[in-house]
């Protein structure tokens, strides 16, 4: 397929870029960054710089592609000002949208985010269970979730009045070779501490790999799937964890758990709806006293 990135140059965008290749399909890349000249590099994606909060060049990107993976937002709500990280994230995915839906494109592949819940950005949102799975109800607290429900619920609109297929895919914490040691080498060495994510992380190249899933599977309508590794990278085990953390929640911690370290989101809708395996645990990453293995 012809398929388009937004955000390519990001830690999901360029994941997402290399398991499409390797799978042999045609992608391009879109970003904010200044062009590098790279469109002539073998192995390489084109490069075309867009800014999609531009209908206009939303649907100049978009045109030509049977896919689209839409990767590209401000990250997170704690380094921009709030309503700039919402108008941003927000506008750029319904012009995508809107582009998607006036070309006839074939599937959209929207990268959404465990925020939606709302227990990431706040201290005051418990999830009614763990681990939390897709029928947990949305309830964010910051711009930046608030801004990814919203996407998500015009994807739902969208696919009923004009047959848009979208798959939303929320990853967790996303780990890469640069920041894995730095960000979760801690808690391998202190797992008794507090987790806005309770535990949970994905391996980006593993995320790559399910977004590729995503684009190719067959599928109808507006479907959302978290993908998260199956571990939470302790080697305790999720209840005791709960337990000495949030001893309000031990009682919320399902008895039949996959693995008894199991993550603190469970992916099992990724695995049937997309096939989707992952293949790394973070003791690929991190040895015992949580420093990258080389």
């Amino acid at each position: 397929m012809r398929v388009l990135v937004t955000g390519a140059r990001g830690k999901v965008g360029s994941h997402a870029v290399a398991a499409l290749q390797a799978a042999g399909h045609d992608v391009t890349a879109t970003d904010l960054g200044t062009p590098a000249f790279e469109r002539d590099l073998p192995g390489v994606a084109p490069y075309v710089r867009a800014d999609l909060t531009d209908p206009g060049a939303a649907v100049a990107v978009v045109a030509g592609h049977d896919a689209v993976v839409h990767a590209a937002a401000i990250p997170d709500p704690l380094h921009d000002p709030p309503l700039h990280v919402f108008r941003t994230n927000v506008l750029a995915a319904m012009h995508v949208i809107d582009a998607c839906v006036r070309l006839g494109v074939g599937r959209l592949v929207n990268v959404s985010s465990e925020t939606v819940p709302g227990f990431v950005f706040s201290d005051q949102v418990l999830p009614p269970y763990l681990p939390i799975d897709e029928e947990a109800p949305a309830a964010a607290q910051d711009e930046y979730g608030f801004g990814k429900e919203v996407v998500e619920r015009w994807c739902d609109r969208v696919a009923l009045r004009d047959g848009l297929s979208t798959i939303t895919v929320r990853p967790s914490w996303v780990a890469t070779a640069d920041n894995v040691e730095r960000n979760l080498g801690p808690v391998v060495r202190d797992p008794f501490q507090p987790s806005g994510n309770f535990w949970s992380w994905t391996d980006a190249g593993d995320l790559g790999e399910a977004i590729r899933l995503a684009c190719e599977v067959e599928h109808e309508g507006h479907s959302v799937v978290y993908v998260a590794q199956p571990d939470n990278g302790t080697g305790v085990s999720l209840h005791d964890l709960v337990t000495s953390v949030y001893p309000d929640l031990a009682s919320r911690v399902r008895t039949h758990l996959p693995r008894p370290d199991a993550s603190g989101i469970d992916s099992s809708r990724a695995r049937l709806l997309l096939g989707w395996t992952p293949t790394r645990t973070l003791d690929d990453w991190l040895d015992e006293d949580g420093r990258r293995r080389r």
